[in-house]
């Protein structure tokens, strides 16, 4: 049974899903570009800009482990003026480079164990 288990799943080809957020950021103008270029270095995909009231919104999806320490790091770009909100969108494939390394990850603890 092990060994019918094991070789399904791999002729499967499984792959390792990551929750994914929609999250809205509002902050001044001055603070965009710095906001923009933190949310790319976390694999955000920007689904939108605009406005709201005297502040820029700012749409994108998320990986929720890119969010880690994120309230801190929008803080300081924004001197504290700027907010954000989360919700879970969905689950998508991670990519590949990243599905690599945690199951190598894995492996190596599997092996130390």
């Amino acid at each position: 049974a092990s060994y019918a288990f094991k070789s399904a799943f791999n002729n499967a080809n499984p792959q390792l899903l990551e929750p994914i957020y929609d999250v809205t950021v509002l902050c001044p103008s001055e603070s965009m570009g710095d906001i923009m270029g933190d949310l790319q270095t976390r694999r955000a995909i920007i689904q939108g800009m605009g406005t709201e009231g005297h502040y820029q919104k700012i749409n994108a999806k998320v990986p929720l482990a890119e969010m880690y320490k994120y309230c801190s790091s929008l803080r300081s770009l924004s001197q504290g003026r700027a907010k954000f909100t989360r919700t879970f969108a969905e689950y998508q494939n991670m990519i590949p480079s990243l599905q690599k390394k945690i199951i190598n990850e894995a492996k190596s603890e599997l092996v130390e164990a």
